[in-house]
């Protein structure tokens, strides 16, 4: 029989003591270190370190493989979700494990029922492992998404042995969905499912049966109230990709975003629609994110961005307005608030912009969340049209990079993000001097910006344009 051995482990790092104390120094939490037990045979059943320091217990010689080796099966497999794969770097790799974590009621369960069935119509074995639903329940979804006709192995389940011992049988699947692995336990640890232990224990087992067998595993998890997966961080490096899905509660659509990827791109996206049958794919998020846009309204920008391979156009939102508080608000909802402090610096600079006494309201429409740093010239354009009034052309897209010194700096993938605005119909686009001779579209117009101050004159005096002809009827 196994010795155990107890031990005091940080729920929310994962760092481990030899005592109970109030603070984990590892990552600074108060009250999350809780005491478990161990068997001595160590997680997964290695063997302890007491045994390999003993000399009793000696190591299995196994078969070394060369590089010039041919596999048999194909190295991917789609799942017919043309978003899914897209993330995944063109399908599901044999042998994986991929974790995906979301916001709770977010659509992670809606969406792996229906790449597994999709898949499982292929003629592949698919088992679907529910840790939190009854069988009956997984049924009803499925019924709900018109599912119930695909060949899809269903079981509800949280012993890992078992899930082990019940995949062994038969074919090697697939595909395995593991919903959620915080829920699974493993007999090798005395200590409540969710538990540091727990979920890495349980992770190291399902990852060496994948690896094993070949069969691609999807391990769902619960994310923490900051967004970040919870459980130890040792587990994401445990897995081969790690994604993120994503979405508003105000909104309908959801993004699948790779935050890790060792079989492809990590800057790729997968846009989703929630509808009442299920998630919808999404080809071209650029006319969903630019749907319903006020075209009458100043404080407007669209911004030609890319995600990934793909090129995304998004409208930026600004609000200027005066401010009665002694230090002005500045509130941002999809980009960087340090990048829009630093645009305002350069427009108080560089361009005779004075927006000390204005609080400064800045949204990304449709909730995407936008890293790069082509969106400055976007975000200044509709920072000067909130503040003057001026209405920028509905037909007209920007880009750049603004650095400290007001200059407009090129960004990459120009070609793309003006090929994507001539489909939609856009006939101007503001980008900087280099992009100007990389567009090939016809009817597509470009105007070269070479420092911000050049942007904010023109803009100002369209403003300026309007209200004339308005004064002028007054009188």
């Amino acid at each position: 029989m196994a010795r155990a051995t107890t031990t005091f482990v940080c729920q929310s790092c994962g760092a481990s003591y030899g005592r109970w104390q109030g603070k984990c120094e590892s990552c600074g939490a108060w009250n999350t270190i809780a005491e478990e037990s161990v068997a001595a045979t160590g997680i997964g059943g290695a063997p302890s370190k007491g045994a390999a320091r003993g000399g009793k217990t000696r190591g299995r010689a196994f078969v070394l493989a060369g590089l010039d080796g041919v596999n048999d099966d194909a190295p991917r497999t789609e799942t017919q979700v043309g978003e899914l794969d897209r993330v995944f770097g063109g399908g599901l790799v044999k042998g994986s494990v991929i974790l995906i974590g979301g916001d709770p009621g977010i659509g992670k369960s809606t969406l792996l029922i229906q790449a597994s069935a999709r898949l499982a119509r292929m003629g592949h074995r698919v088992v679907y492992i529910s840790g939190e639903e009854a069988v009956g329940q997984v049924r009803l979804r499925a019924e709900r998404l018109a599912l119930t006709a695909s060949p899809v192995e269903l079981a509800a389940e949280t012993n890992v042995e078992d899930i082990v011992a019940t995949l062994t049988e038969g074919p090697p699947p697939r595909l395995v969905v593991i919903d959620s692995i915080q829920t699974m336990w493993t007999d090798t640890v005395e200590s409540a499912p969710g538990t540091v232990s727990q979920v890495r224990s349980a992770a190291q087992i399902l990852i060496r049966y994948a690896k094993k067998s070949g069969a691609a595993v999807i391990l769902v998890g619960h994310v923490t109230k900051d967004g970040q997966i919870a459980g130890p961080r040792v587990v994401e490096h445990m897995v081969d990709a790690v994604m993120s899905f994503e979405g508003e509660g105000g909104h309908h659509f959801r993004i699948l975003r790779a935050v890790k990827n060792r079989f492809g791109p990590t800057d790729e996206i997968g846009v989703f629609e929630m509808t009442g049958k299920g998630l919808r794919e999404v080809p071209n998020p650029s006319e969903l994110f630019l749907a319903g846009r006020d075209l009458g309204a100043p404080g407007t920008a669209v911004f030609a961005g890319m995600e990934g391979t793909r090129p995304v156009l998004v409208e930026i939102q600004a609000l200027v307005a005066p401010s009665t508080l002694g230090t002005p608000r500045r509130a941002v909802v999809g980009w960087d608030p340090a990048r829009l402090s630093m645009v305002l610096a350069v427009l108080d600079a560089h361009c005779g912009v004075r927006l000390g006494s204005h609080d400064v309201y800045l949204n990304v429409a449709g909730g995407l969340r936008i890293a790069e740093p082509a969106a400055d010239l976007a975000v200044a354009a509709a920072l000067v049209s909130s503040l003057t009034g001026a209405v920028l052309p509905a037909d007209a897209v920007y880009f750049g990079e603004v650095s400290l010194s007001g200059a407009v700096r090129p960004v990459a993938q120009a070609a793309a993000r003006l090929k994507e605005a001539k489909k939609l119909g856009f006939t101007k686009a503001v980008v900087p001097e280099i992009a100007r001779g990389e567009s090939s579209e016809p009817g597509l117009a470009t105007q070269a910006v070479t420092n911000l101050s050049t942007l904010v004159a023109d803009i100002a005096a369209s403003g300026v344009a309007r209200e004339r002809p308005k004064a002028a009827a007054g009188e």
